[in-house]
């Protein structure tokens, strides 16, 4: 029987095998809803790009390549947490502690203004002074709190960002391609550039 394929002749091959591999055959090939034919060049492809022995059942090539992916992977998790989110970790409670003293600071020249301005009420007879002087004084602190508000917000973004991080990290399986690891990391990177 001859087959023509692409202008080409295809001669037909018969393999001879015994009924207990020709139901097994049958069995495969309605399980994949494929003819017999078809499932058959298709294992032989299979095994001709894999390179694979089908004497090896328990396909140790690969076993080594998950794991050597799998170990490449939470390489590169360790290697993105100590390069980038521990570094900003960090950074973020410098910024938090520094904010915090300017704070104390600007509670302890609250303080002493108010002591102030009760000594200049004392010897000033004017009551315009005054008023402007406690207008200041307001002014500063609205801008100050703005500011601790402003910083909160930051605060509560990062920690969005880095929580998104971290689960589509944790959600990556081990077959998760390296195009997509890159993007979540791209993605975060741009998330915080835009903080």
């Amino acid at each position: 029987m001859e087959l023509q394929k692409n202008g080409r002749d295809n001669t037909m091959r018969t393999i001879k095998y015994d009924m207990q591999t020709a139901h097994k055959m049958e069995r495969i090939a309605l399980k994949l809803g494929r003819p017999q034919r078809l499932v058959f060049a298709q294992m032989v492809d299979y095994f001709h790009r894999s390179k694979k022995d089908p004497k090896d059942v328990n396909d140790e090539l690969l076993k080594n390549t998950l794991l050597k992916q799998h170990r490449d992977y939470i390489g590169f998790i360790r290697t993105q947490e100590n390069d980038l989110l521990i570094p900003i970790k960090r950074e973020v409670d410098r910024m938090t502690r520094s904010q915090k003293n300017i704070v104390d600071f600007f509670n302890g020249q609250q303080k002493h203004n108010r002591v102030v301005l009760e000594v200049d009420r004392e010897m000033l007879d004017g009551q315009k002074r005054l008023a402007d002087t406690i207008k200041v004084a307001l002014g500063s602190l609205d801008g100050i709190s703005g500011s601790l508000a402003s910083k909160e917000s930051m605060k509560e973004q990062f920690r969005f960002i880095l929580e998104n991080y971290i689960r589509t990290r944790d959600g990556f399986g081990m077959m998760t391609s390296a195009m997509e690891k890159e993007e979540l990391v791209r993605s975060t990177r741009k998330q915080i550039d835009l903080l």
